[in-house]
């Protein structure tokens, strides 16, 4: 039988950094209607300049209709309304709602460059045919509540009060893991119902705000019940955060699969096909069941959900990984972006594998029928915003089986930061020892 090496170096498609490189990809897309492209890590540059590769060819070949990924729904929603052409923004001003911890994650030159060149794309083009971007996480508990108000001021200022009272029990002046803590530990009252009774009513009243005729207004509604929907998840969300790990985790990768499947069927209700590309970590995309966090845990993700939930014949997860190089990432939640180093892989990793095989910078196609011998588990690195390589193989490592957790892969031995917009004077290089690695 081949040896995992074997396998690796008999299938694997070395890449040149020509555009040809992505065509194996979308061969195997074929006509697939969604597209999951992960990362090791939220700050490799080639990661994501990669998925803009990509994605940027199943726009043009394979007719995709937008760009959903890990951001929350109103910090994404101003740089879809500018690169759709509904607002006159600078480019560099569509970036400012993202306020939250981590902002190098979207606000960064390769997304700035893939964001430029969507917004020339859809230049001239009927707004049904404009290429979307839109975020899919749930920690926007309060700008969501706002934005549900703001809408319903312009179509219904009654039911726009009616909306300021009832989202006033989510405090708007606390954190929102103050808000959770407060009601897990009997401080503060529920806001459960108020939020999903908000959410009903915008919805069974589409009909009537949606009088004004026209595809910006019927994006307009959807996007208020998104928003609607994100505080209903949210306010589960930071409850949960009170009780088992496994309860977050899971609400958040349902409410991010949940977020696809309603632009799917959006884009579908307005004519198009629905083919959506996706933007998330290696951890959210690559099917969970197929990894420790599956057999142990019992977390699911986004990969297994959508592969259950349209079929695995439609969806295509593609994982993304390196063996070393350099990553923008914290030390601590809330701490500055950081130039760090990123350690060569551990033994018995899939990524050491990679190493080992000599290929340098491959793309993977994977099927458990062909690529048998990675079904073996192996040790798997995922770097989040957070990175203690002091504490690497807890902090960093899981085992996952290679072949069942994608559908394909690409492997960059050696990698560099991405750049923040606005890096600050935390964001040097940090030195690799002379002594390593001899002296680790």
């Amino acid at each position: 039988m081949t040896t995992p090496l074997g396998c690796v170096r008999q299938f694997g498609l070395r890449l040149d950094g020509r555009e040809s490189d992505h065509d194996a990809l979308l061969e195997q897309v074929a006509e697939r209607s969604f597209v999951l492209l992960g990362e090791a890590s939220h700050g490799t540059a080639e990661f994501y300049r990669l998925r803009a590769e990509i994605s940027r060819r199943l726009i043009e070949e394979k007719g995709f209709e937008a760009v959903l990924v890990e951001a929350d729904w109103p910090d994404a929603l101003r740089l879809d309304r500018y690169v759709r052409g509904g607002s006159e923004d600078a480019l560099d001003v569509a970036f400012e709602d993202f306020e939250r911890f981590p902002h190098w994650m979207w606000c960064n030159h390769e997304v700035r460059d893939f964001i430029a060149w969507l917004r020339q794309h859809n230049a001239g083009q009927p707004l049904a045919n404009t290429v979307g971007f839109h975020g899919m996480d749930l920690y926007s508990l309060h700008r969501s509540a706002e934005a549900v108000i703001d809408y319903l001021e312009r179509v219904d200022p009654a039911q726009a009060e009616i909306a300021r009272r009832g989202y006033a029990c989510l405090d708007h002046r606390g954190d929102p893991f103050h808000y959770g803590r407060n009601v897990a530990f009997g401080l503060s009252p529920s806001c459960e119902r108020t939020a999903v009774g908000l959410q009903v009513r915008l919805m069974e009243r589409a009909s009537e705000y949606l009088k004004a005729d026209g595809r910006r207004a019927v994006d307009e509604q959807f996007f208020a019940e998104q928003n609607a929907r994100v505080v209903v998840n949210a306010e589960a969300y930071y409850r949960a955060m009170f009780g088992a790990r496994v309860d977050t985790w899971n609400l958040r990768d349902a409410h991010m699969t949940e977020t696809l499947a309603e632009l799917h069927d959006h884009l579908r209700r307005q004519g198009g096909s629905g083919k959506v590309v996706v933007w998330a970590h290696n951890s959210h995309l690559g099917d969970a069941r197929a990894t420790e966090m599956g057999w142990r845990q019992g977390q699911h993700n986004v990969g297994q959900l959508a592969r259950k939930r349209f079929g695995a014949e439609r969806v295509m997860l593609v994982g993304f990984t390196t063996h070393t190089g350099h990553v923008t990432a914290a030390r601590d939640w809330e701490g500055p972006a950081e130039h760090r180093w990123v350690r060569p892989s551990l033994e018995g990793s899939i990524e050491r594998l990679f190493h080992r095989s000599g290929l340098d910078r491959f793309y993977l196609p994977l099927s458990p029928a062909r690529t048998e011998p990675l079904k073996e588990p192996l040790l798997e690195r995922a770097i989040g915003v957070i990175y203690r390589p002091e504490t690497e193989r807890g902090s960093h490592y899981f085992q996952a089986c290679l072949s069942e957790q994608f559908d394909a892969l690409y492997h960059l031995d050696e990698t560099t930061a991405v750049e923040p917009l606005a890096p600050g004077s935390s964001w040097q290089p940090e030195a690799i020892p002379d002594t390593y690695p001899f002296g680790v």
